[in-house]
């Protein structure tokens, strides 16, 4: 494992205390926000395509971004919540690096800084349970805006405790590249590298050293899709959060991530991500924060 090819930074959007009774069932949950959850007491479940993962006392869970899932709770169940999301960079996303493990054990040190890293970011707590409302909504903006006025010594005390907290998850993550062949990892870090270009297969192809047909086989042998669906699937990503954490108009953010046709973009965003890049950026819009 490279350890400088992980290094990131985490921005902290929200992070609070929770109890319910049996009103956290949220279905088909996708966000470009990763998500931590420490079960206090009580049970439920995260059901993502692949798994259903009954949730447990004293143990952290992690969701990471673009991670479709549902929330499943039939009692009482307390919990503390941490959203964060990765700054955006010419890079692989940690998680297109390595597969971190779902669940782990809380130890009474990672507890107290949960709890710390609320009391000290009590403006963060959520108002609205519902993913569609809190992903969607201008307190997104709001809590966004509200890390530049966080005193130093708290945002680096913040910093500090989302390190921790992920080192554990860090702790038993596998390099989930070690069998890609060597080619097309290399491609794979041209795309990340080019998000702000159009991107042609055959240039890939030249990159690896392949034929382009072969190439295209190589790809959809290793990644289980095709090299352009890889990489419209990543720029929508970069586009979904780009229009959470930055003030860009639809036609620029489709320019910077190397698209000429703006319909198209639109029409693949809407594909990709389920509604349309304007109604997203209307409902985040900072303007409606009044």
């Amino acid at each position: 494992m490279d350890e400088k090819k992980i290094k990131r930074e985490f921005i902290l959007l929200n992070v609070g205390r929770a109890v319910h009774h049996a009103d956290w069932n949220w279905k088909n949950i996708h966000s470009p926000f990763t998500r931590i959850h420490f079960i206090e007491s009580g049970s439920a479940k995260i059901v993502r395509e692949d798994h259903s993962y009954t949730l447990k006392e004293g143990h952290l869970y992690l969701t990471p971004p673009h991670t479709k899932h549902s929330y499943s709770c039939t009692g009482k169940l307390s919990l503390y919540y941490i959203h964060i999301y990765e700054t955006l960079g010419k890079q692989l996303s940690i998680f297109d690096i390595l597969d971190f493990p779902v669940e782990i054990k809380a130890d009474e040190l990672i507890i107290f800084l949960i709890k710390r890293l609320a009391a000290i970011n009590p403006k963060l707590e959520l108002q609205a349970y519902d993913p569609k409302d809190y992903d969607n909504s201008p307190t997104l903006i709001k809590n966004i805006s509200q890390q530049t006025h966080t005193p130093p010594a708290l945002e680096m005390e913040t910093e500090g405790i989302l390190k921790q907290i992920l080192s554990r998850f860090l702790t038993g993550a596998a390099d989930r590249n070690l069998d890609l062949d060597e080619r097309i990892l290399k491609a794979i870090h041209y795309i990340h590298s080019n998000m702000d270009k159009p991107i042609k297969i055959e240039e890939l192809a030249q990159a690896s050293c392949l034929t382009t047909d072969h190439f295209i086989r190589l790809f959809r042998k290793q990644m289980h899709c095709t090299p352009r669906k890889y990489i419209n699937q990543k720029k929508i990503e970069q586009a979904q959060l780009m229009l959470l954490v930055k003030h860009i108009s639809i036609k620029e953010l489709a320019y910077q991530l190397g698209f000429e046709n703006i319909s198209y973009f639109n029409r693949l965003f809407k594909k990709i991500a389920g509604e349309n890049p304007g109604k997203m950026q209307h409902n985040r819009s900072p303007l409606r924060l009044k």
